[in-house]
Protein backbone atom coordinates (compact mmCIF):
# COMPACT_ATOMS: atom_id res chain seq x y z
CA UNK A 1 0.00 0.00 0.00
CA UNK A 2 2.83 2.19 0.42
CA UNK A 3 4.31 2.36 -2.62
CA UNK A 4 0.60 3.07 -4.19
CA UNK A 5 0.45 6.03 -1.18
CA UNK A 6 3.77 7.39 -2.20
CA UNK A 7 3.04 7.21 -6.05
CA UNK A 8 -0.26 9.12 -5.66
CA UNK A 9 1.44 11.85 -3.30
CA UNK A 10 4.31 12.01 -6.41
CA UNK A 11 2.05 12.54 -9.46
CA UNK A 12 -0.50 14.83 -7.44
CA UNK A 13 2.60 17.03 -6.25
CA UNK A 14 3.67 17.51 -9.45
CA UNK A 15 0.82 18.31 -11.34
CA UNK A 16 -0.21 20.65 -8.72
CA UNK A 17 3.43 22.35 -9.23
CA UNK A 18 3.18 22.60 -12.39
CA UNK A 19 -0.40 24.36 -12.49
CA UNK A 20 0.46 26.99 -9.91
CA UNK A 21 4.42 26.92 -9.00
CA UNK A 22 3.94 29.87 -6.63
CA UNK A 23 1.97 28.07 -4.40
CA UNK A 24 4.37 27.36 -1.86
CA UNK A 25 4.72 26.34 1.66
CA UNK A 26 8.17 27.18 4.63
CA UNK A 27 8.08 23.95 6.49
CA UNK A 28 11.03 23.47 9.48
CA UNK A 29 12.56 26.40 7.06
CA UNK A 30 12.86 24.94 3.77
CA UNK A 31 10.56 26.30 0.95
CA UNK A 32 8.12 23.47 -0.43
CA UNK A 33 5.34 22.66 -2.77
CA UNK A 34 2.18 23.36 -1.30
CA UNK A 35 0.67 19.98 -0.82
CA UNK A 36 1.76 17.30 2.16
CA UNK A 37 1.37 14.40 3.71
CA UNK A 38 0.35 14.57 7.18
CA UNK A 39 1.14 10.60 8.10
CA UNK A 40 5.19 11.88 6.97
CA UNK A 41 5.18 15.68 8.92
CA UNK A 42 5.24 16.74 12.65
CA UNK A 43 1.99 17.33 13.95
CA UNK A 44 2.86 21.33 13.27
CA UNK A 45 2.19 21.00 9.45
CA UNK A 46 -1.03 19.64 10.31
CA UNK A 47 -2.68 23.45 10.38
CA UNK A 48 -0.92 25.31 7.35
CA UNK A 49 -3.32 27.42 5.40
CA UNK A 50 -2.99 27.58 1.40
CA UNK A 51 -1.39 24.29 1.17
CA UNK A 52 -3.05 20.97 0.53
CA UNK A 53 -3.16 18.54 3.23
CA UNK A 54 -3.45 14.65 2.44
CA UNK A 55 -4.49 12.21 4.67
CA UNK A 56 -5.12 8.14 4.10
CA UNK A 57 -8.78 6.90 5.52
CA UNK A 58 -10.01 4.28 4.61
CA UNK A 59 -8.15 0.93 2.78
CA UNK A 60 -9.00 -2.17 1.69
CA UNK A 61 -7.69 -5.52 0.06
CA UNK A 62 -9.82 -7.96 -2.01
CA UNK A 63 -7.42 -11.04 -2.09
CA UNK A 64 -9.59 -12.75 -4.98
CA UNK A 65 -8.11 -11.98 -8.06
CA UNK A 66 -4.58 -12.94 -9.16
CA UNK A 67 -2.77 -9.93 -7.25
CA UNK A 68 -4.93 -8.36 -4.47
CA UNK A 69 -6.54 -5.31 -5.18
CA UNK A 70 -5.96 -2.34 -2.78
CA UNK A 71 -7.75 0.43 -2.19
CA UNK A 72 -7.30 3.04 -0.42
CA UNK A 73 -9.01 6.96 0.05
CA UNK A 74 -7.09 9.87 -0.07
CA UNK A 75 -8.34 13.18 2.08
CA UNK A 76 -7.43 16.36 0.96
CA UNK A 77 -7.78 18.79 3.42
CA UNK A 78 -7.09 22.84 2.76
CA UNK A 79 -8.83 25.82 3.93
CA UNK A 80 -7.59 29.43 3.66
CA UNK A 81 -8.02 32.97 4.95
CA UNK A 82 -8.00 35.20 1.53
CA UNK A 83 -5.22 37.17 0.91
CA UNK A 84 -3.44 39.89 3.35
CA UNK A 85 -4.11 42.74 0.90
CA UNK A 86 -7.72 41.98 0.85
CA UNK A 87 -8.06 41.85 4.26
CA UNK A 88 -9.35 37.90 3.31
CA UNK A 89 -12.35 39.33 2.18
CA UNK A 90 -11.34 37.22 -1.09
CA UNK A 91 -11.40 34.08 0.94
CA UNK A 92 -14.14 32.58 -1.04
CA UNK A 93 -12.11 33.31 -3.97
CA UNK A 94 -9.29 31.80 -2.56
CA UNK A 95 -10.90 28.47 -1.93
CA UNK A 96 -12.70 28.38 -5.35
CA UNK A 97 -8.59 28.47 -6.60
CA UNK A 98 -7.80 25.66 -4.78
CA UNK A 99 -10.70 23.92 -5.97
CA UNK A 100 -10.05 24.44 -9.03
CA UNK A 101 -6.48 23.59 -8.66
CA UNK A 102 -6.66 20.52 -7.24
CA UNK A 103 -9.83 19.27 -9.99
CA UNK A 104 -7.35 20.04 -12.75
CA UNK A 105 -4.58 17.98 -11.20
CA UNK A 106 -6.67 15.21 -10.02
CA UNK A 107 -9.56 14.69 -12.81
CA UNK A 108 -6.44 15.25 -15.68
CA UNK A 109 -5.71 12.15 -17.49
CA UNK A 110 -4.45 9.75 -17.21
CA UNK A 111 -5.71 9.34 -13.82
CA UNK A 112 -3.17 6.38 -13.60
CA UNK A 113 0.73 6.06 -13.75
CA UNK A 114 3.15 3.37 -13.23
CA UNK A 115 3.73 2.13 -9.44
CA UNK A 116 6.99 3.26 -8.16
CA UNK A 117 8.81 2.35 -4.98
CA UNK A 118 10.60 5.40 -3.22
CA UNK A 119 11.65 3.68 -0.17
CA UNK A 120 15.51 4.29 -1.47
CA UNK A 121 15.58 8.04 -1.65
CA UNK A 122 16.64 7.83 1.98
CA UNK A 123 19.83 6.07 1.32
CA UNK A 124 20.22 7.75 -2.05
CA UNK A 125 19.28 5.65 -4.11
CA UNK A 126 17.03 5.78 -6.84
CA UNK A 127 13.37 4.85 -7.30
CA UNK A 128 12.70 1.89 -8.46
CA UNK A 129 9.93 1.11 -10.99
CA UNK A 130 7.07 -1.20 -10.04
CA UNK A 131 5.35 -4.06 -12.50
CA UNK A 132 1.88 -2.23 -11.88
CA UNK A 133 0.07 0.60 -12.23
CA UNK A 134 -1.85 3.03 -9.72
CA UNK A 135 -5.23 4.08 -11.14
CA UNK A 136 -7.27 6.85 -9.11
CA UNK A 137 -11.16 7.97 -9.31
CA UNK A 138 -12.36 11.56 -10.33
CA UNK A 139 -12.06 14.33 -7.05
CA UNK A 140 -15.12 14.65 -5.07
CA UNK A 141 -15.81 17.84 -3.36
CA UNK A 142 -17.01 18.18 0.50
CA UNK A 143 -19.11 20.62 1.99
CA UNK A 144 -17.02 24.40 2.51
CA UNK A 145 -16.74 24.68 6.45
CA UNK A 146 -16.20 28.13 8.35
CA UNK A 147 -13.17 27.92 11.00
CA UNK A 148 -12.53 30.97 12.22
CA UNK A 149 -11.32 33.20 9.69
CA UNK A 150 -11.10 30.23 6.98
CA UNK A 151 -13.00 28.49 4.79
CA UNK A 152 -12.02 25.15 4.80
CA UNK A 153 -12.91 22.24 2.56
CA UNK A 154 -12.02 18.13 2.39
CA UNK A 155 -12.02 15.88 -0.96
CA UNK A 156 -11.70 12.63 -1.54
CA UNK A 157 -9.81 10.40 -4.68
CA UNK A 158 -10.43 6.95 -4.32
CA UNK A 159 -6.97 5.06 -5.49
CA UNK A 160 -6.65 1.74 -6.52
CA UNK A 161 -3.62 -0.54 -7.52
CA UNK A 162 -2.51 -4.39 -7.08
CA UNK A 163 -0.36 -5.52 -4.49
CA UNK A 164 2.89 -6.75 -6.20
CA UNK A 165 4.30 -10.13 -4.02
CA UNK A 166 6.60 -8.41 -1.15
CA UNK A 167 5.13 -5.26 -0.80
CA UNK A 168 3.60 -4.09 2.50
Amino acid sequence: MQNAKDTFYEVLRSRLVALNPERTIVLRGVVRPGVLVEENELLSAVALPDCFRMRWEVSSVNAEGIMPLVMLQCAIDYETAGTSMNTGMDRGRALAAMDAELQAAVNALPRTTLKMNYAGLANGAATVAMTTSVWWSEVAFGKTVIKDDRLARTATVDVMSFQEAGEL
